[in-house]
């Protein structure tokens, strides 16, 4: 049981699979718990923090130590600048000061306002100070800035 509203998903049965359909990739994936995590926290972002669908990006290619990484979810601002990064971790993995360091180091390429990480049960954000070199855990995660 996730730390989240119920959303409705299209899901289908593939060989031994279970599929669930991404309409931000608009494709089916496997269903994993970690897919599970991010399907969920994706419509948590639209439906409950009025991001729009049009300015997230799901799994965004990186670079980091010569190594292609994948962000789970990105999202701009109305400029088109990255403004949010997610990572999302399955329920049964314990957010871990070495799940902030992954996503610290994915965050070197896109600079965020604000960090995510969750697994669906403990979401956690955090406020980037680029300035100051620091950041600040805040209670919620941000409602979209028109």
């Amino acid at each position: 049981m996730l730390n989240l509203p119920p959303y409705t998903f299209k899901l289908r049965e593939n060989g031994n699979q279970t599929e669930i359909f991404d309409s931000f990739r608009k494709k089916y994936i496997v269903l994993t718990p970690e897919e599970w995590v991010r399907q969920n926290f994706l419509q948590f972002l639209v439906q409950e923090r009025s991001f729009p669908a049009a300015l997230i990006a799901v799994e965004i290619g990186l670079k980091y130590n010569r190594l292609n990484k994948r962000a789970d979810i990105l999202v701009y601002n109305k400029q088109g600048k990255p403004y949010l990064l997610v990572e999302c971790k399955a329920p049964m993995v314990k957010i871990s000061q070495d799940t902030f360091d992954q996503v610290a180091r994915y965050n070197m390429a896109f600079g965020v306002k604000y960090l995510v990480v969750t697994n669906g049960i403990n979401h956690f954000c955090c406020l980037m100070d680029y300035e100051n070199s620091t950041y600040q855990y805040i209670e919620n995660i941000p409602i979209f800035e028109w």
